[in-house]
Protein backbone atom coordinates (compact mmCIF):
# COMPACT_ATOMS: atom_id res chain seq x y z
CA UNK A 1 0.00 0.00 0.00
CA UNK A 2 1.59 3.00 -1.35
CA UNK A 3 1.19 5.46 2.09
CA UNK A 4 2.02 9.77 1.95
CA UNK A 5 4.17 11.38 4.25
CA UNK A 6 1.88 11.06 7.08
CA UNK A 7 1.20 7.78 6.70
CA UNK A 8 -2.14 8.30 5.36
CA UNK A 9 -3.33 6.39 1.88
CA UNK A 10 -1.62 8.36 -0.87
CA UNK A 11 -5.13 8.25 -2.99
CA UNK A 12 -8.14 9.14 -0.70
CA UNK A 13 -11.48 8.59 -1.21
CA UNK A 14 -14.39 11.04 -2.36
CA UNK A 15 -14.47 13.81 0.14
CA UNK A 16 -12.57 12.01 2.69
CA UNK A 17 -11.73 15.27 5.36
CA UNK A 18 -15.38 15.89 5.02
CA UNK A 19 -16.65 12.37 5.44
CA UNK A 20 -14.28 11.55 8.56
CA UNK A 21 -15.19 15.18 10.02
CA UNK A 22 -18.96 14.11 9.94
CA UNK A 23 -18.51 11.21 11.28
CA UNK A 24 -16.35 12.62 13.81
CA UNK A 25 -14.77 8.82 15.03
CA UNK A 26 -13.33 8.87 18.90
CA UNK A 27 -11.15 6.03 19.80
CA UNK A 28 -13.07 2.70 20.97
CA UNK A 29 -15.72 3.71 18.74
CA UNK A 30 -17.86 0.84 16.59
CA UNK A 31 -17.61 1.89 12.90
CA UNK A 32 -19.65 0.25 9.67
CA UNK A 33 -18.45 1.15 6.25
CA UNK A 34 -21.44 -0.10 3.83
CA UNK A 35 -19.50 0.18 0.33
CA UNK A 36 -15.87 -0.61 1.78
CA UNK A 37 -14.44 -0.04 -2.04
CA UNK A 38 -10.37 0.21 -1.97
CA UNK A 39 -10.72 1.12 2.03
CA UNK A 40 -10.28 4.56 1.49
CA UNK A 41 -12.51 6.12 3.95
CA UNK A 42 -12.80 3.12 5.97
CA UNK A 43 -8.61 3.45 7.13
CA UNK A 44 -9.51 6.96 7.87
CA UNK A 45 -12.44 5.79 10.26
CA UNK A 46 -9.79 3.33 11.81
CA UNK A 47 -7.46 6.04 12.55
CA UNK A 48 -9.95 8.32 14.02
CA UNK A 49 -11.08 5.13 16.14
CA UNK A 50 -7.68 4.75 17.72
CA UNK A 51 -7.67 2.71 20.54
CA UNK A 52 -9.66 0.20 20.52
CA UNK A 53 -11.87 1.37 17.89
CA UNK A 54 -13.12 -1.33 15.45
CA UNK A 55 -14.55 -1.40 11.76
CA UNK A 56 -17.21 -3.51 9.99
CA UNK A 57 -16.87 -3.19 5.74
CA UNK A 58 -19.19 -4.22 3.67
CA UNK A 59 -18.78 -5.30 -0.51
CA UNK A 60 -20.58 -7.22 -2.89
CA UNK A 61 -17.29 -7.00 -5.14
CA UNK A 62 -14.64 -9.78 -4.74
CA UNK A 63 -12.10 -7.37 -6.19
CA UNK A 64 -12.56 -4.53 -3.72
CA UNK A 65 -13.06 -6.68 -0.68
CA UNK A 66 -9.55 -8.55 -2.42
CA UNK A 67 -7.73 -4.62 -2.38
CA UNK A 68 -9.65 -3.37 0.97
CA UNK A 69 -7.99 -6.41 3.12
CA UNK A 70 -4.56 -5.98 1.83
CA UNK A 71 -4.97 -2.18 2.45
CA UNK A 72 -6.06 -2.62 5.91
CA UNK A 73 -3.98 -5.12 6.82
CA UNK A 74 -1.90 -3.23 9.40
CA UNK A 75 -5.41 -2.50 11.57
CA UNK A 76 -5.56 -6.28 12.33
CA UNK A 77 -8.47 -7.73 13.91
CA UNK A 78 -10.11 -3.86 14.02
CA UNK A 79 -11.17 -4.61 10.98
CA UNK A 80 -13.77 -7.05 10.32
CA UNK A 81 -13.93 -7.22 6.35
CA UNK A 82 -17.34 -9.19 4.95
CA UNK A 83 -18.79 -9.82 1.58
CA UNK A 84 -22.32 -8.83 1.77
CA UNK A 85 -24.47 -5.88 0.93
CA UNK A 86 -25.63 -3.44 3.57
CA UNK A 87 -28.89 -3.99 2.74
CA UNK A 88 -28.16 -7.18 5.15
CA UNK A 89 -26.32 -4.30 7.49
CA UNK A 90 -28.74 -5.97 10.70
CA UNK A 91 -27.25 -9.18 10.34
CA UNK A 92 -24.37 -8.55 9.88
CA UNK A 93 -24.13 -6.77 12.82
CA UNK A 94 -25.64 -9.76 14.62
CA UNK A 95 -23.28 -11.73 13.73
CA UNK A 96 -20.07 -9.86 15.32
CA UNK A 97 -22.47 -9.10 18.51
CA UNK A 98 -22.78 -5.53 18.03
CA UNK A 99 -26.14 -4.20 19.16
CA UNK A 100 -25.35 -0.85 17.93
CA UNK A 101 -22.68 1.43 16.48
CA UNK A 102 -21.43 4.79 16.46
CA UNK A 103 -21.33 5.65 13.18
CA UNK A 104 -22.00 4.27 9.58
CA UNK A 105 -21.10 5.38 6.13
CA UNK A 106 -22.51 4.73 2.42
CA UNK A 107 -20.46 5.83 -0.54
CA UNK A 108 -22.87 5.05 -3.03
CA UNK A 109 -22.90 4.01 -6.50
CA UNK A 110 -19.99 2.47 -8.76
CA UNK A 111 -16.02 3.45 -7.23
CA UNK A 112 -13.46 4.95 -9.58
CA UNK A 113 -11.63 1.19 -9.60
CA UNK A 114 -14.70 -0.28 -10.98
CA UNK A 115 -14.82 2.11 -13.73
CA UNK A 116 -11.47 1.95 -14.63
CA UNK A 117 -11.97 -1.69 -15.09
CA UNK A 118 -12.42 -2.54 -19.00
CA UNK A 119 -13.48 -6.17 -18.09
CA UNK A 120 -16.62 -4.77 -15.70
CA UNK A 121 -18.26 -3.20 -18.33
CA UNK A 122 -19.56 0.32 -16.54
CA UNK A 123 -17.42 2.75 -18.75
CA UNK A 124 -18.58 3.86 -22.16
CA UNK A 125 -14.79 4.71 -22.74
CA UNK A 126 -13.62 1.32 -22.34
CA UNK A 127 -14.14 -1.39 -24.40
CA UNK A 128 -16.13 -4.49 -22.17
CA UNK A 129 -18.42 -6.97 -21.89
CA UNK A 130 -22.05 -4.89 -21.30
CA UNK A 131 -21.61 -6.63 -17.22
CA UNK A 132 -22.52 -3.80 -14.61
CA UNK A 133 -22.85 -5.76 -11.51
CA UNK A 134 -21.33 -5.00 -8.32
CA UNK A 135 -21.01 -8.44 -8.02
CA UNK A 136 -20.00 -9.99 -11.11
CA UNK A 137 -21.68 -13.92 -10.30
CA UNK A 138 -25.41 -12.56 -9.36
CA UNK A 139 -27.95 -11.25 -11.51
CA UNK A 140 -28.97 -9.96 -14.19
CA UNK A 141 -25.75 -8.19 -16.72
CA UNK A 142 -26.61 -5.33 -18.38
CA UNK A 143 -26.10 -7.21 -21.84
CA UNK A 144 -29.51 -9.58 -20.53
CA UNK A 145 -31.67 -5.87 -20.01
CA UNK A 146 -30.29 -4.28 -23.32
CA UNK A 147 -30.65 -7.47 -25.54
CA UNK A 148 -34.15 -8.62 -23.82
CA UNK A 149 -36.22 -6.22 -22.66
CA UNK A 150 -39.19 -4.55 -24.58
CA UNK A 151 -38.19 -1.34 -26.48
CA UNK A 152 -41.28 0.03 -24.06
CA UNK A 153 -39.91 -1.07 -20.85
CA UNK A 154 -36.45 -0.52 -21.81
CA UNK A 155 -37.25 3.46 -23.03
CA UNK A 156 -39.07 4.05 -19.72
CA UNK A 157 -36.23 2.16 -17.49
CA UNK A 158 -33.84 5.06 -19.15
CA UNK A 159 -35.75 7.86 -18.52
CA UNK A 160 -36.61 7.03 -14.79
CA UNK A 161 -33.30 5.89 -13.65
CA UNK A 162 -31.20 7.90 -16.21
CA UNK A 163 -33.27 11.07 -16.58
CA UNK A 164 -32.42 10.54 -20.26
CA UNK A 165 -34.92 12.69 -22.46
CA UNK A 166 -34.83 10.84 -25.39
CA UNK A 167 -35.22 7.77 -24.13
CA UNK A 168 -37.68 6.34 -26.49
CA UNK A 169 -35.24 7.61 -29.65
CA UNK A 170 -32.37 5.41 -27.75
CA UNK A 171 -34.30 2.92 -26.81
CA UNK A 172 -35.46 2.47 -30.14
CA UNK A 173 -31.85 2.31 -31.51
CA UNK A 174 -30.71 -0.49 -29.46
CA UNK A 175 -33.43 -2.45 -30.47
CA UNK A 176 -32.80 -2.26 -33.32
CA UNK A 177 -29.19 -2.77 -32.81
CA UNK A 178 -29.49 -5.85 -31.00
CA UNK A 179 -27.52 -8.41 -29.88
CA UNK A 180 -25.24 -5.95 -28.15
CA UNK A 181 -22.44 -7.64 -26.42
CA UNK A 182 -19.71 -4.52 -25.36
CA UNK A 183 -19.88 -1.38 -23.89
CA UNK A 184 -18.32 0.45 -26.83
CA UNK A 185 -21.17 -0.92 -28.81
CA UNK A 186 -24.11 0.68 -26.86
CA UNK A 187 -21.94 3.22 -26.29
CA UNK A 188 -21.84 3.95 -30.02
CA UNK A 189 -25.19 3.40 -30.67
CA UNK A 190 -26.47 5.68 -28.05
CA UNK A 191 -24.34 8.34 -29.65
CA UNK A 192 -25.47 7.95 -32.71
CA UNK A 193 -29.38 8.14 -31.45
CA UNK A 194 -28.90 11.43 -29.94
CA UNK A 195 -26.62 13.19 -32.04
CA UNK A 196 -23.30 14.11 -30.88
CA UNK A 197 -22.09 15.25 -27.41
CA UNK A 198 -24.55 17.92 -25.69
CA UNK A 199 -23.93 19.70 -22.42
CA UNK A 200 -20.63 18.70 -22.44
CA UNK A 201 -21.24 15.44 -21.55
CA UNK A 202 -20.56 11.82 -23.39
CA UNK A 203 -24.46 11.31 -24.98
CA UNK A 204 -24.49 7.32 -23.11
CA UNK A 205 -23.71 8.41 -19.71
CA UNK A 206 -27.61 8.99 -18.95
CA UNK A 207 -28.34 5.85 -20.49
CA UNK A 208 -25.46 4.03 -18.86
CA UNK A 209 -26.64 5.08 -15.29
CA UNK A 210 -29.84 3.92 -15.39
CA UNK A 211 -28.79 0.68 -16.64
CA UNK A 212 -25.98 0.28 -14.20
CA UNK A 213 -28.61 1.63 -11.50
CA UNK A 214 -31.38 -0.99 -12.71
CA UNK A 215 -28.81 -3.73 -12.76
CA UNK A 216 -27.73 -3.47 -9.04
CA UNK A 217 -31.50 -1.99 -8.16
CA UNK A 218 -29.38 0.39 -6.63
CA UNK A 219 -32.57 3.20 -5.47
CA UNK A 220 -34.31 -0.03 -3.85
CA UNK A 221 -31.42 -0.81 -1.95
CA UNK A 222 -31.01 2.55 -0.88
CA UNK A 223 -34.76 3.08 0.60
CA UNK A 224 -34.30 -0.29 2.18
CA UNK A 225 -30.87 0.45 4.04
CA UNK A 226 -32.30 4.13 5.59
CA UNK A 227 -34.22 2.93 8.27
CA UNK A 228 -31.98 0.20 9.18
CA UNK A 229 -29.12 2.12 9.45
CA UNK A 230 -31.15 4.54 11.66
CA UNK A 231 -31.90 1.78 14.02
CA UNK A 232 -28.50 0.43 14.13
CA UNK A 233 -27.14 3.82 15.23
CA UNK A 234 -26.41 4.36 19.10
CA UNK A 235 -27.65 7.82 20.37
CA UNK A 236 -25.23 10.07 19.18
CA UNK A 237 -24.41 8.30 16.50
CA UNK A 238 -24.07 9.50 13.22
CA UNK A 239 -24.63 8.18 9.65
CA UNK A 240 -22.91 9.94 6.34
CA UNK A 241 -24.08 9.02 2.77
CA UNK A 242 -22.48 10.02 -0.46
CA UNK A 243 -24.12 9.79 -3.58
CA UNK A 244 -23.60 10.81 -7.01
CA UNK A 245 -26.45 11.27 -8.80
CA UNK A 246 -29.70 13.34 -8.28
CA UNK A 247 -32.18 10.39 -7.68
CA UNK A 248 -30.42 8.51 -4.80
CA UNK A 249 -29.36 12.49 -3.27
CA UNK A 250 -33.19 13.55 -3.20
CA UNK A 251 -34.32 9.59 -1.38
CA UNK A 252 -32.21 10.49 1.51
CA UNK A 253 -32.55 14.43 1.58
CA UNK A 254 -36.58 13.50 2.02
CA UNK A 255 -35.52 10.58 4.53
CA UNK A 256 -33.34 12.68 6.40
CA UNK A 257 -36.03 15.69 6.46
CA UNK A 258 -38.86 13.46 7.52
CA UNK A 259 -37.06 11.96 10.52
CA UNK A 260 -35.72 15.00 11.41
CA UNK A 261 -39.51 16.71 12.51
CA UNK A 262 -42.05 15.83 15.24
CA UNK A 263 -45.03 15.68 13.06
CA UNK A 264 -45.04 14.57 9.32
CA UNK A 265 -48.68 15.45 8.79
CA UNK A 266 -50.29 17.02 5.79
CA UNK A 267 -49.48 20.76 5.35
CA UNK A 268 -52.04 23.03 6.40
CA UNK A 269 -53.40 20.25 8.98
CA UNK A 270 -54.58 21.81 12.05
CA UNK A 271 -54.07 19.03 14.23
CA UNK A 272 -51.42 16.96 14.61
CA UNK A 273 -52.44 12.83 14.29
CA UNK A 274 -49.46 11.17 12.95
CA UNK A 275 -47.89 11.11 16.05
CA UNK A 276 -44.31 10.87 14.68
CA UNK A 277 -40.98 12.33 16.55
CA UNK A 278 -38.12 13.18 15.56
CA UNK A 279 -35.13 10.42 15.52
CA UNK A 280 -32.38 12.52 13.43
CA UNK A 281 -30.87 16.12 13.52
CA UNK A 282 -29.52 16.92 10.15
CA UNK A 283 -26.10 17.99 10.34
CA UNK A 284 -25.93 19.49 6.54
CA UNK A 285 -28.75 21.13 6.08
CA UNK A 286 -27.33 21.56 2.29
CA UNK A 287 -25.14 18.73 0.90
CA UNK A 288 -21.47 18.97 1.16
CA UNK A 289 -19.66 19.32 -2.65
CA UNK A 290 -15.90 18.91 -3.31
CA UNK A 291 -13.70 21.66 -3.66
CA UNK A 292 -12.27 23.05 -6.82
CA UNK A 293 -8.91 21.50 -5.91
CA UNK A 294 -10.36 17.98 -5.04
CA UNK A 295 -12.33 18.03 -8.56
CA UNK A 296 -9.31 18.82 -10.58
CA UNK A 297 -7.29 16.11 -8.78
CA UNK A 298 -10.20 14.30 -9.39
CA UNK A 299 -12.88 14.87 -12.14
CA UNK A 300 -15.17 12.08 -11.19
CA UNK A 301 -15.63 13.67 -8.00
CA UNK A 302 -17.55 16.60 -9.53
CA UNK A 303 -21.25 15.41 -8.98
CA UNK A 304 -20.61 13.97 -4.81
CA UNK A 305 -23.07 14.92 -2.53
CA UNK A 306 -22.17 14.18 1.46
CA UNK A 307 -25.11 14.21 3.58
CA UNK A 308 -25.04 13.77 7.68
CA UNK A 309 -27.47 12.93 9.96
CA UNK A 310 -26.77 11.93 14.14
CA UNK A 311 -29.65 10.28 16.18
CA UNK A 312 -31.08 11.83 18.32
Amino acid sequence: MNLDGSGQPAHLSVLYKETLEALAPHPGGLYVDGTLGAGGHAWGLLEGSHPGGQLLGLDVDPAALALAAQRLAPFGERAHIRPGSYADLAQHLAALGWPAVDGILLDLGASSMQFDQAERGFSFQKEGPLDMRFNPTAGRSAADLVNSLPEGELADLLYEYGEERQSRRVARAIVAARPLHTSTELAAVIAKAIGGKRTGIHPATRSFQALRIAVNSELDAVAGVLPHAVAALKQGGRLAIISFHSLEDRLVKQYFRQESRDCICPPGQPVCTCGHTASLRELTRKPVQPSEPEIQANPRARSARLRAVEKL
